[in-house]
């Protein structure tokens, strides 16, 4: 058992020593707290699919979404509900105290109670029989800006789909980039340990052990930068997941970019039929026609019905007796007309059609920039399938241009410097394969969201 000591200089000549044990050691305790940290940390592997409807289900932007657009409807059953008739009704109580209650007229005195109680009941119904169609105008307004609120909704969904992916393609190329990189370091211990031999035998420099072990500690460098990558992504993926904040998340595998491409205007097509914003846009106009209407109705008369009953009673108890109340009942009918509205509402047509067309100019500015994003999408994604055709042709070279040097190492043709230089390109070649597959399947789908299609497929 080696004894841990705090003193750096013991430490230093105890790897000078004995570099391969010391590593074992430290691989040991690397382990063991990997082992102690798991104990503690929930474990869950997910497909992309199932990550995508966890991020759906516990994401409280889409809940509240919901919320705008139950809020929405409800503003929309409330414009139904002014078409409805109005009732109202009311009970007032009045008390009259008359000090001097005679008055004469020539030789006769007329005299009133000294006080008198009054009960006043009314009951009234109207119904708006013609408002120029405003009520209807306001009925189709809202209608339309419910759907606006759900394709709201719809692009948030699409949005955090998109970040779900985004995260799930990031942690899957760290974790494929930490394979690569435990498969380099145990290539790399193996040629440490044959290098080490050579060196005992005279074969070989100390130079060329140390240019190992300087690979060695480069590659574990870089392991230690993916892993604190691993971490962040590993966390906010849980955070966009509802899942605990200590859940560790591995990947099941990822379906591979190799579908097919069709053509920039296809894709094109597709986006200006599909898009959110396009279809919000279309609705915005509708309801900009809508609300010109609506204030042109301003100009014309309405007309109403009112129905109202009355209760009168002069006795001190309001509870009606034969011959001490009396029960009139009114039905009728108001035509009424504001025909100042005549020279008063033309600039607010005017202001409504201005609204119109900035509608309408926002739409040309959306296309371009739909046609824009889709290709870029387009070029990424096609730029990204490119890229995997050339890297594993470069794989294909630098694993045979590997094991050329490996055998003219071991046969003492080639220098520690060439075989090193080997392995760090096949490595190279072997991380940027797995990066261009992620980056590939991301770019698919950003093409698909580009499109509008992310959720449709």
């Amino acid at each position: 058992m080696i004894t841990q000591t705090n003193k750096p200089v013991t430490r230093k000549l105890f790897k000078k020593i004995a570099p391969p044990f010391y590593r074992s050691a430290t691989a040991l305790i690397v382990t063991s707290l990997i082992i102690c940290t798991n104990v503690f940390a929930q474990e869950k592997t997910l497909t992309l699919d199932e990550a995508v409807k966890l991020g759906i289900e516990n994401s409280k932007i889409l809940k509240l979404s919901q919320s705008k657009i139950d809020q929405a409807v409800s503003q929309y059953n409330q414009a139904k509900d002014k078409a409805l008739p109005t009732g109202s009704a009311g009970l007032t109580y009045y008390r009259a105290e008359t000090p001097v209650n005679s008055l004469a007229f020539g030789g006769s005195t007329i005299s009133i109670p000294k006080n008198t109680n009054l009960y006043l009941g009314t009951v009234s119904l109207n119904e708006v029989i013609f408002a120029g169609g405003k009520y209807k105008y306001a009925q189709e307004s809202t209608k339309l800006l419910t759907q606006v609120s759900r394709l709201d909704a719809d692009k948030d969904k699409d949005q955090i789909t998109y970040d779900v992916i985004s995260s799930f393609y990031n942690l899957y190329k760290v974790l494929q980039s930490k394979k690569v990189v435990a498969q380099n370091l145990s290539s790399i211990d193996q040629q440490i340990k044959q290098s080490q031999r050579f060196f005992d035998q005279g074969l070989v420099t100390k130079n060329d052990v140390l240019r190992f072990q300087l690979q060695y500690a480069n590659v574990e460098l870089n392991g230690i930068d993916l892993e604190n990558n691993r971490k962040i992504i590993n966390f906010n993926l849980d955070i966009l997941l509802g899942l605990p904040e200590t859940t560790q998340i591995s990947i099941n595998q990822i379906r591979e970019a190799d579908r097919q491409v069709n053509s920039l205007s296809s894709y094109i097509d597709t986006a200006m039929l599909s898009r959110q914003e396009v279809q919000q846009l279309q609705l915005q106009s509708k309801v900009a026609e809508t609300n010109i209407k609506s204030i042109r109705a301003n100009r014309l008369p309405t007309l109403s019905a009112a129905a109202s009953g009355y209760y009168a009673d002069l006795a001190a108890n309001p509870l009606p007796k034969s011959g001490n109340y009396i029960t009139p009942v009114t039905v009728g009918l108001t035509f009424g007309w504001n025909f100042s509205s005549l020279w008063t509402n033309k600039n607010k047509v005017s202001e409504a059609k201005i609204q119109r067309e900035q509608v309408s100019i926002n739409q040309g500015i959306t296309a371009d920039n739909i046609r824009n994003d889709v290709n870029t999408s387009y070029e990424n994604y096609t730029t990204a399938l490119n890229k995997i055709k050339l890297l594993q042709t470069s794989i294909d070279q630098a694993s045979e241009n590997d094991k050329i040097l490996e055998s003219k190492y071991k046969s003492n043709i080639a220098s520690a410097t060439d075989r090193a230089d080997a392995e760090i390109l096949l490595y190279q070649a072997q991380i940027n394969l797995e990066l261009a597959k992620a980056d590939a399947g991301l770019a698919y789908y950003t093409l698909l969201k580009s499109t509008g299609k992310l959720n449709k497929q």
